[in-house]
């Protein structure tokens, strides 16, 4: 076996580097806030939960002063480091929602096509040049456990609105070529690719151009309930004074106590290759260009981007103890090692091909998969955190909550029980780090076993909590 089918090799020229980020195009930063001043709506953070709120708060209060404030770029965080999978679903795919939230499901289904219709909308109408594409996807199946999960959602999918192909192995390798699929599964309208930073810098341009002021470079240091008003305090120091905060930190820690039980910050890595010449897209096949992802437990994802590279990424989530967060986790060599071992195992054919950048980032996990809300401050403050990696389509429908509730109206999701309840919290320190270890390894055992699951996630699944890549 060569050194690069063995992870090494592959990744000798290799950056640390996020490859969207590494961009010619990327904006100019700008200015940070100085002065403290008084504003109808601050919006703390500049990644996608915070660009969105913006933006349909400022849609329905054009009349409103609405400050963002982000504490370093746009576009920095988990929503310029993730796969750019912008996904219909808000309960992070149909199988978790139905596990969650049966009795919303078909409405929570139509809520978030149209939520990705709307992205799509803004995104043509406004032309935000972020390689937005179409919205096959694959799911194959490296096992035959795999490929019977993958049947049974192909009997119950239709009836929620999706287009769905059941292929067995000589099909499916006919999209994409790999001699370790057995099978998938092809869903033709749900999910779009796209790139992510530049969708957010796009965001950014169109809130300032509708006139929401934006600070970069601006970090908040806390919230203080000042009566009618809150001021939220930067390091600057300025401060700004408001009867309205949006909170999108997501897994970066709670600025308000209470919201951290309910949420794990977890580190995904991954990899992108050198751009593929014909002969090696040949030997895969892959000229759909379908975004893919593995039907293990603990899954891979990756697709294609416009200058015919491959991003692979996901299997490891990487909890460290305390919930820490530091700027050296998004370099783990030992992770990218293993993706780059998958990746050849995953595509033989393409033995020989070199990694050009590979990174990580901490992204909110929860443990029912999916985004909830939460209020503060006798409703002067809201947040919408537990995206668990799924947030590119998802945090606008979040917005669109978080708008209705700054403003005081019901939208069409504000009243269902998935917008008014909260997930299982987790335990604190030293459970918390046994809970998702245990957790993490009995889904190893599971995809080592036929997907058979042993009496721990048996429980976990009676308690209503996940946890996977």
């Amino acid at each position: 076996m060569t050194g690069h089918r063995l992870g090494i090799g592959a990744l000798a020229n290799t950056k640390n580097e996020v490859f969207w980020l590494d961009d010619q195009s990327i904006p100019e930063m700008r200015a940070p806030l100085v002065h403290s001043t008084s504003a109808d709506c601050v919006v703390v953070g500049g990644g996608f939960t915070g660009l969105w709120s913006a933006l349909l708060i400022k849609e329905r209060r054009p009349n409103w002063r609405v400050v963002l404030l982000e504490g370093f770029r746009i576009a920095w965080g988990a929503s310029g480091r993730n796969g750019g999978f912008c996904d219909a679903s808000v309960t992070h795919g149909l199988s978790n929602g139905l596990a969650h939230f049966q009795d919303e499901i078909r409405i929570l289904e139509e809520l978030g096509e149209k939520n990705l219709s709307a992205i799509e909308e803004l995104v043509s109408g406004e032309q935000i040049d972020c390689d937005l594409s179409g919205r096959g996807t694959l799911d194959v199946a490296t096992e035959q456990w795999q490929l019977d999960d993958l049947a049974e959602i192909a009997k119950i999918a239709p009836e929620y609105g999706y287009e769905v192909s059941l292929l067995d192995s000589s099909e499916v390798r006919k999209r994409v070529d790999s001699p370790t699929y057995k099978g998938g599964l092809y869903i033709g309208n749900r999910c779009a690719m796209v790139n992510p930073a530049r969708l957010a810098w796009g965001l950014a341009e169109v809130a300032q151009r509708r006139g929401v002021e934006i600070f970069e470079g601006t970090l908040v240091a806390g919230l203080e309930d000042c009566g009618s008003e809150v001021e939220v305090r930067t390091t600057a120091p300025a401060t700004v004074r408001t009867p309205r905060v949006v909170l999108g930190t997501n897994a970066f820690p709670p600025l308000l106590k209470g919201i951290q039980p309910f949420i794990v910050p977890v580190y995904d890595y991954a990899l992108v290759t050198e751009p593929l010449h014909s002969d090696r897209l040949a030997a895969i096949g892959w000229f759909g260009r379908e975004g893919l992802s593995d039907a293990g437990n603990l899954f891979h994802y990756y697709r294609m981007t416009a200058d015919n590279r491959i991003l692979f990424g996901g299997y490891d989530a990487v909890y460290h103890y305390g919930n820490g967060i530091k700027p050296e986790y998004g370099n783990n060599v030992r992770t990218f090692a293993k993706l780059s071992s998958h990746f050849f195992t995953t595509f033989p054919q393409l033995d020989g091909v070199e990694f050009t950048h590979a990174w990580g980032g901490v992204i909110d996990t929860s443990s029912r998969f999916a985004m909830h809300f939460g209020q503060r401050f006798r409703k002067k403050v809201h947040y919408a955190v537990g995206f668990t990696g799924l947030g590119v389509g998802a945090t606008r429908f979040a917005a669109d909550v978080l708008a209705d509730r700054v403003i005081g109206q019901e939208g069409p999701a504000s009243s269902l029980r998935f917008a008014r309840t909260k997930p299982v919290p987790f335990p604190p320190e030293p459970f918390r780090k046994l809970v998702v270890e245990a957790t993490k390894q009995s889904l190893i055992a599971a995809d080592r076993n036929q997907g058979r699951r042993n009496l721990w996630l048996r429980l976990l699944d009676r308690a209503g909590v996940g946890f996977d890549s």
